[in-house]
Parts: C-alpha cells; sequence; structure tokens
C-alpha cells in the first residue's frame, strides 16, 4: 500500500473514533501523528513496528495499527468501528460541512442514522433550540441534506467509466465480434453519472447468461423488459447498469438515439429530415447520418444542446482539444508541500510521458497547517533545486509557479518580492467556502485583478458528490479574467472538474483562455488530464484556445512578457 492509502485508513479511524465519542487525547495523538506522517516520504510498508517508533511523536499503538495496515490492507480497530456504524451515517460523513461532532450529537441525541431521518429533523425546527446548532448551521445542514438527496445513486465519471469498461471486457471474451458501447451520459462524459448504459448487438437470450456470471452484477427482473437489462453493480460502488440489445443492422442508429440529450435528439429530428435517415438503417456511422442530414458532424462529448447546435447548422463546429495535443503540465505538487513524489521525480516522469514541461505549485504559506505550505525560505530552496534541474533536463524545462493561497479579502498569503520570484501564480481559494455570491464574486476578482495572478484555480470550490461550490458570478469572472488576462483552469482531478463544463463556451466566448491542470500530487495524477480533456471537449475547447496545448516557446513568451509588465 502506499503511504497516501495508509494515511487514509488513519485518518478513517480518527473520523470514526471521534463519532464514537473515543477518549479525546487519544483522538489527537492520532490528528497529529498523520500530520508527522504526512511529511515523510519513505515507504510505510518498508519499515517495521521498530523502526515506526522512531518516527518523533508516534506511539506504539499507532506504529503497531501502521505495521497491520501495511501487512493486511486494514487493521481490526478500523473494522470494529466500521461494523459499529450505520450505513447511512456514513453516507453523511462524506459530505464536507458536517463535523464529525455534531453528527455525534444527531445520532446520539435524536437517532439521526441517515439522510432521511436527518431531513425530517432539520424540517422539525427542533434543532434550533440545542446548544450549537444555530440558523446558520441548521440552514447549513438543510443544504448538504438536499444536496446529499441529489448525490444519491451516482458515482464519479472515472469509476463510472472503469465499471463500464470492466463489463464490456467480459462480455468480450465471450463475444468477441460483438459491437458494444457507452451510451447515455457515460458516452457523453458527464462529470457524475447516475447508470451505466451500454448498447450491443448481442441477442437478450444469449447476453442473460453470461450477465449472470459477472459477479458484481445484480438483475432487477421487475424493471428489466423485452428491450432492456437492468440490473445493478454492487461493490465499493453501487451504480444502475442498464443494457440495451439491438439488431446488428440497427446498431448505428441506435447508438445515436441513445447517446444525445433529449434536448439534442429533439433539435435534430425535429429540425432535419433525420427521422427519415434513421429509419432507413442503412449508414455506416453516426457521422454519415449527420452528413446526410446536412449538419457537421456532433463529437458525443458535445450532444447536450448547449451550443453546439448552431454550429452544426452551419457547418462550422471546432476542433476539440485532444489529449495528445497537450505539450506540459501545470498545477502540480511535490513533497515541498502535500505531494507525495519529489520535483526531480515529477520532472522525470513527465519527461518520460513525452512533455515539454512542467509546472511546479506546491501550496504556499497559508496552507502550512493543513498541506504544509512553503514559507519564504524553503520558496528559495525550491525554486535553487529548480534551476539546478533545468541545467540537466536539456530542452525540457521545469517552471518555478505556486498554488498562492487567496485570503477571505482576496489577496494572495505572500508579499510582492515573494510573488515575482515565480514564473507563474495559480490563485486558489483553499478555506472559508461559506460566502453568498457577492462576497465569492468579489473575493475572486480581487485575485484576479491582482498582477501576479496568472491562473485562476478550481473556480468555485467543488468536490463532486462531497461538497457544493461557491456561488459566482461567472460572466463578472470572466469579464476580470478578459480584463486582467488572467487564464482559467480545467481542474482535471475527477473529484474537481472544476470549472464546470456548462459554462466552458461562454468562457470561450469572451475570448478567454483555459488550461487544463491535473491538480497532481503524485506522479499518477498525470493520468487526471485525460479527464480535464473530457471537460474541455465538452465545452468546445479547441488547442488554440488551451495554454498547455501552447509550446513551451509560446508558454515562455507569455510568463516574461507578465513578468516585465510588473517592472
Amino acid at each position: 500500500m502506499s503511504n497516501k492509502e495508509i494515511i487514509g485508513k488513519l485518518k478513517r479511524t480518527a473520523k470514526l473514533m471521534e463519532l464514537h465519542g473515543a477518549n479525546d487525547f487519544k483522538i489527537r495523538s492520532y490528528q497529529n501523528a498523520i500530520q508527522r506522517l504526512e511529511r515523510i516520504h519513505e515507504p510505510f510498508v518498508n519499515m517495521d513496528e521498530s523502526t515506526l517508533l522512531e518516527i518523533e511523536g508516534l506511539g506504539k499503538s499507532i506504529a503497531s495499527i501502521i505495521a497491520e495496515i501495511s501487512k493486511t490492507g486494514t487493521a481490526i480497530l478500523l473494522e470494529e468501528y466500521e461494523d459499529q456504524t450505520p450505513v447511512g451515517l456514513k453516507d453523511l460523513m462524506q459530505f464536507r460541512g458536517v463535523g464529525t461532532k455534531k453528527l455525534r450529537t444527531l445520532w446520539n441525541e435524536f437517532g439521526v442514522e441517515d439522510k432521511s431521518a436527518l431531513k425530517i429533523l432539520v424540517n422539525s425546527g427542533q434543532l434550533l433550540s440545542v446548544k450549537g446548532f444555530g440558523e446558520k448551521t441548521v440552514k447549513n445542514l438543510a443544504e448538504i441534506v438536499e444536496f446529499a438527496f441529489e448525490c444519491e445513486g451516482k458515482t464519479y465519471y472515472s469509476e463510472a467509466e472503469i465499471i463500464g469498461n470492466n463489463i464490456i471486457s467480459e462480455l468480450k471474451e465471450v463475444f468477441i465480434d460483438a459491437q458494444i458501447s457507452f451510451v447515455g451520459k457515460l458516452r457523453r462524459k458527464w462529470e457524475v453519472i447516475d447508470a451505466i448504459e451500454l448498447l450491443t448487438d448481442i441477442p437478450l437470450p444469449k447476453l442473460m447468461p453470461v450477465l449472470e456470471k459477472i459477479a458484481k452484477l445484480n438483475y432487477d427482473k421487475k424493471k428489466s423488459g423485452p428491450f432492456s437489462w437492468k440490473g445493478k453493480w454492487i461493490g465499493d460502488i453501487n451504480i444502475d447498469v442498464i443494457i440495451y440489445p439491438t439488431p446488428s443492422n440497427k446498431f448505428v442508429a441506435n447508438l445515436l438515439l441513445k447517446t444525445g440529450s433529449p434536448e439534442h435528439l429533439g433539435w435534430v429530428i425535429n429540425e432535419t429530415k433525420f427521422r427519415d435517415f434513421i429509419k432507413q438503417n442503412n449508414w455506416q456511422t453516426e457521422d454519415e447520418y449527420y452528413s446526410n442530414a446536412g449538419l457537421g458532424y456532433c463529437e458525443p462529448e458535445i450532444r447536450e444542446a448547449e451550443w453546439e447546435v448552431p454550429l452544426a447548422m452551419e457547418n462550422k463546429l471546432p476542433e476539440l482539444i485532444k489529449l495528445e495535443d497537450l505539450k506540459g503540465i501545470l498545477h502540480n505538487h511535490t513533497t515541498y508541500s502535500d505531494g507525495q513524489n519529489t520535483v526531480r521525480e515529477m520532472a522525470e516522469e513527465c519527461k518520460s510521458l513525452g512533455y515539454d514541461y512542467l509546472g511546479i505549485t506546491d501550496h504556499s504559506k497559508a496552507a502550512s497547517f493543513y498541506a504544509n505550505g512553503m514559507f519564504e525560505e524553503r520558496v528559495k530552496l525550491q525554486q535553487d533545486e529548480i534551476d539546478k534541474l533545468n541545467t540537466e533536463f536539456g530542452s525540457f524545462k521545469i517552471f518555478k509557479g505556486i498554488e498562492a493561497d487567496i485570503l477571505a479579502d482576496g489577496a494572495l498569503d505572500y508579499d510582492n518580492d515573494t510573488l515575482s520570484t515565480f514564473d507563474f501564480v495559480v490563485a486558489s481559494i483553499h478555506s472559508g467556502f461559506s460566502m453568498d455570491k457577492t462576497k465569492a464574486t468579489e473575493r475572486l476578482i480581487t485575485a484576479i485583478a491582482n498582477p501576479h495572478t496568472t491562473f485562476l484555480g478550481h473556480m468555485t470550490g467543488r468536490i463532486l458528490l462531497q461538497r457544493q461550490g461557491y456561488p459566482v458570478d461567472h460572466e463578472a469572472i470572466f469579464n476580470a479574467c478578459a480584463e486582467f488576462g488572467v487564464i482559467i483552469e480545467i481542474n482535471a482531478h475527477p473529484k474537481r472538474l472544476d470549472i464546470d463544463w456548462r459554462w466552458i463556451h461562454r468562457a470561450l466566448d469572451k475570448g478567454l483562455i483555459l488550461s487544463i491542470n491535473p491538480d497532481a500530487h503524485e506522479i499518477a495524477g498525470y493520468k487526471d488530464m485525460y479527464y480535464g480533456v473530457c471537460v474541455g471537449r465538452k465545452g468546445g475547447l479547441t488547442k488554440e484556445q488551451t495554454f498547455n496545448a501552447w509550446s513551451l516557446e509560446q508558454v515562455e513568451d507569455c510568463f516574461t512578457a507578465r513578468k516585465e509588465k510588473l517592472l
């Protein structure tokens, strides 16, 4: 197991201990140990208990649990707490904004064990008379409960894609020549998915016995019928699965009909002769259907009727960004803050993947408590190391960046002299999320107007299926970015995907440039660039409009020009 996974188990144990009212001293010992462990990068799996005890502040009980997790993947103590915790309560724990102590009060004093019980309690008004549950807290709980119901039955695109591909692989082992494809929101690459939908030309009678042998698939006879197999994937992730059998000669037509949103299909069918073409069932590709209807081909991701309709009618759809168009990876963390790999390791992996440049953006000093953010002395150490590495890496370039915290008043958390030492600055909010639209927008615009700000990071601060983003005035922010030449980040982490794809085309209409950034905290995080590309494509992003699809020379020129303006 990786250090990150082991620490995750310790964090989970500490939270469950707090939920169950364990000794405060013991909980704090876990929390303090976790902070120390997050700054150690030697693999814990290679340490025995005696070696772990040499780590300052690590007691025997925690060292023993780390050793146990390293060997078995879990700990008896953790499993005991998991078994004693109602499933619905564990679901509530995942939502940001529900403090563990308050959740314990709700459980112990009011018997709340799931979101339904919490909703009833919140709506009853009883909580307003309870110490620690003021009007603002109760309002926040009401919003969290509503959000929890919205998230029910959904999972991240990244996870749904893996499950969907697993099912396809199982079917392909038996039906080698079968046609099988994602359809619905999964094929359109939505950020969260409520059902894995597949289309296949495997006849249902042949399909059924094979599906029965897939271990985690559970058939729902009541919901299924002659035209679809319906069930659920049951495992660490539970999600509905729908499989549509279709005759081979109708596969392409049904692929088209089951991919587009109802709005996209409604426009296509009602405004063109599409219906006649569908009935013919004689086209080999979806492209042929669109072209024979006099339309530009709409890639699956954009079939939403958000912006593509008029451009398709005029055959003026853009050539969308592709993963292979990207030239560099910006917004990455290292062991200087809360990353898992060194600057050298991050650079070597980036170069080996064929990229031309890397941007290092560790956390700034305001994040020193929660993310080991860098004070000025360590900034200088890192920049010296990057200068040295750049002499070794030849034509590959490492840029000196920072992810600077946007403070409550919109200021960045270094002085101008320090900010001027970086090649670029990603400005992001990491605290104080409880804001109304006016406050959030003003805070962001103040940061955007700072002449040192190069990129606006994860614009709304959302964590998909865990925390709603703070409300912002997108138009005002786009106008500010256009005025001050700030690049908007598409944060490619599959749990963020922020900026939301629904706003990307509007940003592009303003002439803005976007950058697909993985927010990588380890070399494995580079793979998340793919999800950022998916989001960019949904919004109509092209390589010309994507900052990190620019050449190294263009990026260097941009950074240099911005710094010269500061002089």
